[in-house]
């Protein structure tokens, strides 16, 4: 009898590691996302696994050192055409000055979602728009297709349809000058990017995003990872107005020398 009751137990555990998570609902009826999220992981540094390793100066020690990481993309290296390689090679080399997020410019899609920032979803029937602390970005996602997008930009345009459980958001009208990370790995104005919003649990989300280049990648691709809800009391975005850190880096060719 005590041998039937542990199988019970273990397969009554078993379905409910399985069972398909419901999440609260909004006024009309949809999976609610509305809340302060974060990524805890370190795909901003690199999507794909990497060491830990040294930063760009000694003095900085420890601190400014890089963090390994497991990676997030899904089925093996990113699949670069050969020259587009070559490419991300240079990037890599000179990353402590040509990463646009140095330089306190729009971090685009998919990386802001990846930033060691949070972001606040804002849900209702009318309408959903995803607000970042990283240099104040912003996101309207148009539940109505309003047409091709008028013209590139760092955040392009996002367009929104609920498949079941999921949101999904189809961005195109993305600008070249954005990475997606820290380690060099860029793409073209061709770029297309397809991103799949999930709740999973009471405060986690999962995050899809399928890449699509075909100026620099063989085939598209894909990233995954889990999104963590802020729960502490008081949660809510700060400011991280990143101009005022690199006034130097940006303006200061310009600024007035001593004596002149």
């Amino acid at each position: 009898m005590k041998l039937v009751w542990l199988l019970f137990i273990g397969v009554v555990a078993a379905i409910a590691q399985v069972r398909p998570y419901h999440p609260p609902r909004t006024p009309d009826g949809k999976p609610d996302l509305n809340g302060i999220w974060q990524a805890l992981n370190t795909a901003n540094w690199n999507l794909e696994p990497h060491s830990a390793q040294a930063g760009p100066s000694a003095a900085l020690g420890a601190a400014g050192a890089e963090p390994a990481g497991l990676g997030v993309v899904e089925g093996g290296p990113i699949p670069y055409l050969p020259a587009a390689l070559v490419q991300k090679k240079q990037n890599y080399a000179s990353r402590w000055t040509a990463d646009p997020e140095i330089k306190c410019y729009l971090p685009g899609v998919p990386r802001a979602t990846y930033m060691p920032y949070p972001f606040q979803i804002f849900q209702s029937a009318q309408a959903i728009a995803i607000a970042y602390e990283f240099d104040s970005a912003y996101r309207n996602i148009y539940m109505k297709d309003p047409g091709p997008p008028p013209a590139d930009s760092w955040m392009g345009q996002s367009v929104g349809h609920w498949e079941g459980e999921t949101l999904v958001i189809d961005v195109t009208g993305l600008d070249e000058h954005t990475w997606f990370d820290r380690a060099g790995n860029y793409h073209s104005d061709k770029l297309h990017v397809v991103e799949h919003y999930t709740r999973s649990g009471p405060d986690t989300l999962r995050y899809e995003a399928t890449i699509d280049d075909p100026q620099v990648f063989s085939r598209p691709w894909k990233i995954s990872m889990p999104l963590y809800r802020h729960v502490e009391q008081g949660a809510r975005l700060l400011e991280f107005k990143c101009v005022e850190f690199v006034e130097e880096l940006m303006y200061g060719e310009f600024y007035k020398k001593p004596g002149k």
